[in-house]
C-alpha cells in the first residue's frame, strides 16, 4: 500500500480507510507469537491464532493456525539477516489488534479536536 514511505503530511480520512481495511481483511486475532523446534523444521518462529506455553514438535504442533513466519532456520526458507525473528514476530502478532486501535484513536482525537473547535 505505502511501501515504507512516510510523509510528513499527516494520514488523510481515505488513507485511514484504507489503513482499516487492511486490518479488517485479515485473519481475525487475536494473533500469538508461537515457537515450533523439531528435525524437520528446527527453530521456526511464527505467528498464529493460537497460544502455545511451550516449544511445539512435529507432528505435535498443527500448522493450519500459522499467520506468518519469521524464522525457519532448517532448511533455511525463512530468516531475516539481522537476526530480529521473535521481535519481527512480536510485532506482526501485536499488529493485528493495535492497528484497528489506533485508527479508532485518530478517529475519537479527530471527533474531539471537531467538538473543540465548535465551541470557539
Amino acid at each position: 500500500m505505502y511501501g515504507g514511505i512516510v510523509s510528513d503530511e499527516g494520514v488523510d480520512e481515505v488513507q485511514l480507510a484504507e489503513i482499516e481495511e487492511i486490518a479488517l481483511s485479515a485473519t481475525p486475532g487475536p494473533w500469538y507469537v508461537r515457537y515450533f523446534d523439531d528435525q524437520v523444521a528446527m527453530n521456526l518462529i511464527a505467528v498464529g491464532t493460537r497460544a502455545g506455553d511451550a516449544v511445539q514438535r512435529f507432528p505435535e504442533f498443527d500448522s493450519s493456525g500459522v499467520v506468518a513466519a519469521t524464522l525457519v532456520q532448517h532448511p533455511r526458507y525463512v530468516d531475516i539477516s539481522d537476526g530480529k525473528w521473535e521481535e519481527n514476530a512480536r510485532f506482526i502478532a501485536e499488529s493485528r489488534h493495535v492497528v484497528p486501535m489506533l485508527v479508532a484513536e485518530v478517529r475519537r482525537l479527530r471527533a474531539r479536536l471537531g467538538q473543540l473547535g465548535e465551541t470557539e
